[in-house]
């Protein structure tokens, strides 16, 4: 005899988009992980410049001059592997290279084909500089930035941002709505005047007005976005306590003495949790929509670091200058996450059988 939640996952199984979806969540989520591993461009934010090749179209390929860096900054190599590179080689597009006694001589790459000037660096026997040829498979960006890289590193924000907008928004939702459906009264009245009163302000205008508040930045964004979707979560949580706080197993625990705490969070929201996770999984879309619509304003994760919404502002002149594709690819990143939880929200409805209001 299989348990409830064995039966919730074998009908789940059955849902061909929502196993698709949930498999390409966890790819990204991996990916958003390992980023910095899988990128080309392992520099910190994928941030390596190079000017002369911007705008390049995907498959692009050049000869790079690697140049060992500087000054190096101590940092370990767990540090480097989830954060990237803080000091990167320094690399140069090149056309053509000799290599003379201890000098390097390179012609520096020239999009615009006029006639560019030999350079000649000075090297270390031990330390020779090294001549690659690059493959940008999504092409560079205005800046001569990977896209790839920027791609991979910038799924970080998109997909982080859902798990930490929703369990900001599960904490202040599912503590409020229980203690508004379980006591009811004065303290009913109190929570669903504040639920009211949140709703009614526009939620872009809410997380526009606490991200000026906190400051323009990566956690920022992050709890903004959190502290304006607990309301529906809060608003579910009510209505469910209040229509089962009467049930006869809350009126048992009530006769053996247990604590009001103890009847709410052990024996009321373990039963009512089938349409919170519904719920939770739409949150997980609408954080991914409100963040690239906070970074497009120019007010959500602010450069050097990559973000999927940052890219389409940065990028969405080229649509009428032949490079729509620069503001298309991270386009289709949000759409496709956006969509898969969408999906995934769609399946668990119908596996836990959660009656639409």
């Amino acid at each position: 005899m299989q348990g409830p939640t064995q039966q919730a996952f074998q009908r789940f199984k059955q849902h061909v988009f929502g196993t698709v979806s949930l498999c390409f969540i966890l790819v990204v989520g991996l990916i958003s992980i390992f980023a910095y591993a899988l990128a080309p461009d392992s520099s910190q934010h994928a941030n390596q410049m190079h000017l002369s090749i911007h705008s390049k179209p995907p498959g692009f390929q050049v000869k790079m001059l690697i140049l060992p860096a500087a000054e190096t900054e101590n940092q370990s190599a767990l540090n480097r592997f989830f954060y990237g590179n803080k000091s990167p080689d320094i690399e140069i597009p090149i056309l053509d290279y000799t290599i003379e006694n201890q000098n390097i001589i390179y012609t520096p790459y020239d999009a615009s084909g006029g006639v560019a000037l030999t350079k000649t660096v000075e090297f270390q026997q031990d330390n020779v500089p090294i001549v690659k040829d690059r493959t940008f498979v999504l092409g560079t960006d205005k800046y001569g930035r990977d896209l790839l890289s920027r791609i991979l590193v910038g799924s970080r924000i998109s997909f982080f941002i859902g798990f930490v907008a929703v369990l900001i928004s599960l904490i202040i939702g599912i503590t409020l709505g229980s203690l508004a459906g379980y006591f009811g009264g004065r303290t009913d009245a109190l929570i669903m005047w504040l639920i009211n009163v949140t709703w009614s302000i526009p939620t872009l205008l809410l997380v526009i007005a606490i991200t000026l508040a906190l400051g323009k930045g990566f956690w920022q964004v992050f709890i903004a976005v959190g502290l304006t979707m607990w309301v529906e979560v809060a608003r579910v949580v009510r209505g469910e306590v209040m229509g089962v706080k009467e049930q006869q197993y809350v009126m048992a625990a009530r006769a053996l003495g247990y604590s009001n705490f103890r009847i709410v969070f052990k024996h009321i929201l373990p039963n009512i949790m089938a349409p919170v996770i519904v719920i939770s999984a739409a949150n997980f879309a609408a954080a991914i929509l409100i963040e690239s619509g906070l970074s497009f304003l120019g007010i959500g994760a602010q450069p050097p670091v990559s973000s999927w919404g940052a890219m389409i502002k940065t990028h969405y002149n080229d649509i009428i200058l032949g490079k729509a594709y620069l503001a298309l690819i991270p386009g289709l990143c949000i759409m496709s996450l956006v969509m898969a939880f969408m999906l995934i929200g769609n399946t668990l409805r119908d596996v836990l059988d959660v009656k639409t209001q």
